[in-house]
């Protein structure tokens, strides 16, 4: 090395010294570099090395000058990272990790890549400051990005198995097609919240061409929701329309703020790119596609936190008809819209022309003043945005002489409020009803009523009540009401259960004798099922079946959702033709000129693929 380097780097030394007795003078240098001995000294965890290496690094922090550094290049793997973390943090050292980024060209290469990153440990010294605690710990993940404040060494070590974790995936995605479900999120990187959640989806049915190997679909803000973009099916299918080898959709997520659709792409190219598959040609532009070439309208009006079903936000969003849906989302559930109503369309297009004002003005398009304040009136009542509410409706056909509905009393027990779609769609339409409905909840209570143009009167009282309790105290009662519809729309808050809706215990066969106590001779149980678990299914069927003879089943296309409607009699049995021409009979009457009613919503549909168990 002598020979090599003595006309080109004449004032550089080579030394033969061992490692862990230097020769050097204390505080000798500004910068010790490590290039990859601390990885192959510490090897293992025994006591033997563990000592060597000790020494190894307090010769490091006795050549070193205050303020000096000591960088060291590493894989960083699990032992060694927190040999070299814990050891520098106690001596009251600056810890930073940052990922060294690879090139575009390793990226694109043709041979398989090397799934581990590597990182650079940088330690600053600092002066000893007696009685100090001060411990800091950096992790700087991009090339160009801010380093990322962590709170102890642990929090690091996590952060940097992450990022290793994310490589061994983008090597095994380069590697082969078809790994399944593959989703990730990658966060801000100034406060580590997710910003993107991405889905690859492999098509290995599409031949390859030179154009078609790798695409980016950014789905509007407010519509990861839409089956199309929020189930595996539903990518499935967009991507083999698409026609892309590989396509990666990308979620936008609430809570942060974009510019536009260049802002995105110029944010996320490279961070594809990783996860682009083998064989894309050199230099190849990879396209970035959407829903109408932009990123969509998402406008969070309100966000709080309710004792019991936890953080929540009201939002307002753009549909694919360009017309305006207010949402209640769960965040502990944030992919499920929990209520949805429309917004009314000249409500809808004063906010268009309020936000094309405010872009001259250069304001944010997605401050809370681009739509307006929540208001009863500004919501289209007539209108139901969940299909399975419009079949729970359409189950009304089923009660007697169903074209008598609008002159005929009828009491109804909805259990479970959310934003009050479902009961305020009944009395606004059925003249006659008087429903009561059962909230656990009573933060809903206030969403429904502020936000979603929910009201009481005398024939509409919510009980601020457990729907359990609530029908146990009905049924346990001498002179019991009975209703002639109790329909059960009411979520578990139990994400370990194979069964989402409802809980587990509002399909006990004790809790449905209780039900069939206060349900009318003629009368519907309607009950929204929503369960992955195929045996509890089964199982809840044969329980309802066991309680309630006459069950017939609609499935909701494209959701997990089942809508169930149990009747008493099984002699009352009706077939398809039958149920169809009720619910067109049904249909008729609430069609009558001077009442709402959405001309896309037809009855009999919702019937039409009903099924008997």
């Amino acid at each position: 090395m002598k020979e090599r380097n003595a006309s080109r780097r004449p004032r550089m030394s080579f030394l033969k010294m061992d490692m862990t007795q230097m020769e050097f003078p204390d505080a000798s240098f500004q910068v010790v570099l490590d290039k990859g001995t601390l990885d192959a000294v510490l090897t293992d965890e025994e006591e033997k090395t563990l000592q060597q290496v000790d020494r190894m690094l307090a010769e490091v922090g006795r050549v070193l000058q205050v303020g000096g550094r000591y960088l060291c290049i590493s894989l960083a793997q699990a032992h060694v990272l927190k040999k070299a973390v814990g050891h520098f943090s106690r001596e009251g050292w600056m810890v930073r990790v940052h990922q060294v980024a690879s090139s575009q060209d390793q990226l694109l290469e043709a041979e398989p890549r090397f799934s581990l990153p590597v990182f650079a440990f940088i330690m600053t010294k600092f002066r000893p400051v007696t009685g100090s605690a001060l411990q800091i710990f950096e992790l700087c993940a991009q090339e160009q990005g801010k380093p990322v404040r962590l709170e102890s060494a642990e929090q690091l070590a996590e952060a940097v198995r992450e990022r290793q974790q994310y490589a061994w995936l983008c090597s095994q995605l380069y590697r082969k097609a078809g790994l399944g479900s593959v989703s990730l999120d990658l966060c801000n990187g100034d406060t580590g919240e997710p910003r993107y959640t991405l889905h690859v989806v492999d098509s290995p049915t599409v031949k390859p061409s030179r154009d078609n190997h790798f695409a980016i679909f950014i789905i509007p803000q407010g519509r990861e929701t839409e089956w199309l973009f929020g189930m595996e099916e539903g990518r499935k299918q967009l991507a083999a329309s698409a026609g892309f080898r590989r396509l990666i959709t990308v979620a936008l997520h609430r809570g942060q703020q974009y510019e536009g659709m260049d802002s995105i792409q110029a944010e996320l190219s490279a961070r594809v790119m990783e996860l682009a598959p083998a064989g894309m040609p050199a230099q190849l532009q990879v396209p970035f596609l959407s829903v109408g070439g932009d990123i969509g309208v998402r406008i969070v009006q309100h966000q709080a936190c309710s004792p019991l079903s936890g953080d929540y936000v009201i939002e307002d969003v753009q549909g694919g008809d360009k017309r305006y849906f207010r949402r209640l989302i769960f965040l502990s559930n944030r992919n499920v819209v929990q209520s949805e109503a429309r917004l009314l369309q000249d409500v809808s297009h004063r906010a268009q022309k309020k936000r094309k004002k405010d872009r001259k003005k250069h304001r944010p398009a997605d401050t809370p003043e681009d739509l307006p304040a929540a208001q009863g009136q500004s919501i289209d009542k007539s209108y139901l945005c969940c299909e399975h509410h419009k079949a729970m409706i359409a189950g009304l056909a089923l009660l007697k002489n169903p074209e008598l509905l609008l002159e005929t009393p009828l009491a109804l027990l909805v259990v479970g409020l959310g934003g009050g779609s479902l009961p305020l769609f009944i009395h606004d339409h059925f003249p006659k009803s008087c429903i009561h409905a059962v909230e656990i909840d009573p933060s809903m209570l206030e969403v429904a009523t502020q936000w979603f143009g929910f009201s009481q009167s005398d024939r509409m009282k919510v009980h601020i009540a457990d729907g359990l309790d609530f029908i146990t105290r009905l049924a346990e009662e001498e002179a019991r009401p009975h209703y002639d519809v109790i329909m059960f729309d009411v979520d578990s808050k139990d994400p370990t259960l194979g069964m989402s809706c409802p809980p587990p215990a509002f399909v006990a066969q004790l809790f449905l004798q209780k039900v069939k106590s206060i349900l009318t001779p003629e009368g519907v149980f309607i009950l929204n099922l929503v369960c992955r678990d195929l045996g509890l299914k089964d199982s809840v069927l044969a329980g309802l079946k066991a309680v309630f003879p006459l069950l017939y089943v609609r499935r909701i296309e494209g959701e997990v959702n089942e809508i169930l409607f149990c009747q008493l009699h099984s002699e009352c049995k009706l077939a398809t033709p039958e149920l169809l021409e009720m619910a067109r009979a049904l249909e008729q009457t609430l069609r009558k000129p001077g009442k709402g009613w959405d001309d896309t919503y037809v009855l009999s549909d919702m019937l039409n693929t009903v099924k008997i168990v």
